[in-house]
């Protein structure tokens, strides 16, 4: 059978739109993506292909994986990302929701987006209370040992998720922190099971905190709803009874995004 699918497929595709394209495809795979991939995803000949990385490349918007083949977003991808995240009319709709979660709760509330080194703080309602934990908008924390975190890393491929918990030592930020791999890979299990995360004063002396997804339209996690407290107040068992509080936050905010 002739192989002249590819450039009949490839003048389908504007000269102005195939960079767009080819970032647009590694960011809805969300995990790292080879240029046979995009060349048989696209359609667009090979050598096109590799010159569009290498543009993308270096002007920071994508980057190249451990493997050092693959490719995922750049700095400047993911921030156009939180950007248009953050684009007024979205973020006042999405600040009301998680207003209303914090208000049931009585505790803050926190919406974070996976980064390259963890996870980052997008938004968050603060408690009415004195007593409060400071994480302010912006704040990136450990996947490891954080509700957020290990909600994320229970979402990604094995192989993923091995590299990453092999890249670095795993800090021990309190005695409740795993930093054995094998035991990390047993809560990531049960995580995927249950469909929420938790942290019990793994991350920060005297705090709990519970996690649950925020999907996107193909059910790929696009951020992560939390709420965390201190212990004088809440201990995690009084933290779940919260659950479908956070589960109806996440549904919300997902058909805020879909539309």
């Amino acid at each position: 059978m002739p192989d002249d699918h590819r450039p009949a497929k490839d003048t389908q595709i504007p000269t102005n739109l195939r960079l767009l394209m080819v970032m647009e495809e590694v960011a809805r795979r969300g995990v790292p993506v080879k240029p046979v991939d995009l060349i048989d995803a696209l359609g667009l000949p090979k050598p096109t292909v590799h010159r569009l990385l290498q543009t993308a490349e270096a002007e920071g918007f994508l980057q190249r994986d451990l493997d050092g083949r693959s490719y995922g977003p750049g700095p400047r991808l993911r921030a156009l990302a939180v950007s248009t995240m953050t684009s007024e009319h979205l973020r006042t709709a999405r600040l009301a929701i998680l207003r209303g979660v914090a208000d049931q709760i009585g505790e803050t509330c926190n919406l974070a987006t996976p980064d390259r080194e963890g996870m980052t703080y997008l938004d968050r309602v603060e408690t009415e209370w004195p007593l409060r934990i400071q994480l302010p908008i912006g704040t990136q924390v450990p996947f490891h040992c954080t509700a957020s975190g290990k909600m994320y890393l229970s979402t990604l491929r094995p192989h993923i998720l091995r590299s990453l918990l092999a890249a670095r030592p795993l800090e021990k930020r309190t005695e409740r922190t795993l930093t054995d791999s094998d035991k990390i890979k047993a809560e990531l299990e049960l995580t995927r099971q249950r469909g929420y995360s938790t942290d019990d004063e793994e991350f920060m002396d005297g705090m709990t905190a519970l996690a649950v997804p925020v999907l996107d339209n193909q059910g790929k996690l696009l951020a992560t709803l939390s709420a965390h407290a201190p212990m004088q107040r809440r201990r995690l068992s009084e933290l779940m009874s919260y659950l479908p509080a956070l589960r109806k936050g996440a549904d919300d905010l997902r058909a805020l995004h879909a539309g």
